[in-house]
C-alpha cells in the first residue's frame, strides 16, 4: 500500500514532480504546502493545505514529506524547508520515476527525487534532499553530496564529485574525476574540464 507524501512547494517544479510521484505508484500526494497566497488553490488536483507555518499541525496527518522547491541560483530555499520539515518530525520521501534507471549498486538519500529519463547508474551515490532532474545522467563511482540540483540532460561523467548545494545546469558536462566543490553555479551548457573551488559559478558573472 503506497504512503501519503506532503509536498513542501506548490510552484512549477512541485507539478514535475506530482507527475513523477504519480508515475511511480509508490506515493500518493497528500496536499502540498506553498506561499500564503497559495492556500487553498490547486496543483494539480492536488489542494495546497498552508504555508510553511502549518508544518507542525500538518505532520498530524501526514508523517512523509518531500521538497518540491525547485534551485536555480541558491540551494537556500529548499535547506531551510528539509530543515524545518526534519525540525517538525517529517520522515523523507525517496521517489524514483518508473522511467529512470537507478542502478541496484548505486545510493539515493532521502527526500531526493530521479525524474524521467534519468540514469543513476552503478556505484554512484546521490545525498539527501537532491533533484537529479529530467534525462539527467549521473554516470558510475560519481558522487553528489546533499541539497545539490542536476538538472535536464545534465551530464556527470566517472567519478565526479559534487559538493553540498551545488547546482548544475542544463546540458552541462563534467569531465570524468573531477571534483566541484561546495554551493557552486554551473550554467546551462558549461563544459567543466578541471576542478572548481567552493562558490564557482561558471560562466563567472553572476548576472541573471
Amino acid at each position: 500500500m503506497s504512503e501519503t507524501v506532503l509536498l513542501l512547494g506548490a510552484g512549477g517544479h512541485a507539478r514535475a514532480c506530482i507527475d513523477v510521484i504519480e508515475a511511480s505508484g509508490n506515493w500518493r500526494v497528500a496536499g502540498l504546502v506553498g506561499l500564503a497566497d497559495e492556500v487553498g488553490r490547486q496543483v494539480c488536483g492536488y489542494p495546497v493545505l498552508g504555508t510553511d507555518a502549518d508544518l507542525e499541525r500538518l505532520r498530524a496527518q501526514c508523517s512523509w514529506a518531500l521538497i518540491t522547491v525547485g534551485q536555480i541560483k541558491s540551494p537556500d530555499a529548499r535547506i531551510s524547508l528539509y530543515e524545518s520539515a526534519r525540525t517538525a518530525g517529517y520522515r523523507f520521501a525517496t521517489v524514483v520515476s518508473p522511467k529512470a534507471h537507478v542502478s541496484r549498486h548505486a545510493t539515493v538519500g532521502a527526500g531526493t527525487i530521479v525524474m524521467h529519463g534519468a540514469v543513476v547508474n552503478a556505484g554512484a551515490s546521490v545525498g539527501a534532499n537532491c533533484i537529479v532532474n529530467t534525462a539527467a545522467l549521473v554516470e558510475h563511482d560519481a558522487h553528489v553530496d546533499d541539497h545539490c540540483h542536476v538538472s535536464t540532460m545534465a551530464v556527470l561523467n566517472s567519478g565526479v564529485k559534487l559538493g553540498s548545494g551545488t547546482f548544475l545546469g542544463s546540458n552541462a558536462c563534467v569531465r570524468q574525476g573531477v571534483t566541484i566543490g561546495r554551493r557552486c553555479v554551473i550554467g546551462m551548457g558549461e563544459r567543466v574540464l578541471r576542478d572548481c573551488p567552493d562558490e564557482t559559478w561558471l560562466p563567472r558573472s553572476r548576472k541573471s
